[in-house]
């Protein structure tokens, strides 16, 4: 992704990484998200990007839901990771505590402890629990 002078831009998930080698690649589908703390910046940046699809086939089927609406309202603009618990590269399920910062008709942040698997080589979302502060 560039911006308006061709500049590569940076990823929404703060990696300091460009978007086109952070997130990018897992969002078109080119690479896996390697832990589960990256599937959770990939996620992160769908949403800051507005990408349903995505966020969609990164979920568990046993939890995915028919379909998602995204508020187009809300601007997500800051992601810090709070704390991981597995998630490597040899696991097969993690959780990562997040804070994710909002912007629309107020100012927010959803904080939440979220639950992944990994399935052959493919991580995927099962769900979390979540607060908004």
């Amino acid at each position: 992704m560039r911006d308006a002078e061709g500049r590569r831009t940076r990823c929404p998930c703060l990696s300091g990484d460009p978007y086109d080698v952070c997130c990018g690649p897992i969002h078109r589908g080119q690479a896996d998200a390697p832990t589960a703390e990256r599937l959770m910046r990939s996620r992160f940046s769908a949403f800051a990007l507005g990408d349903a699809e995505y966020l969609l086939a990164s979920w568990h089927p046993s939890t995915r839901p028919a379909g998602l609406e995204l508020d187009p309202g809300l601007r997500w603009y800051r992601l810090d990771i709070v704390g991981t618990t597995r998630g490597g590269i040899l696991d097969e399920v993690g959780t990562v505590h997040f804070r994710a910062y909002f912007k629309g008709d107020a100012i927010g942040v959803q904080e939440e402890d979220s639950r992944f698997v990994r399935e052959g080589r493919r991580w995927f979302y099962v769900d979390g629990s979540t607060a908004t502060v």
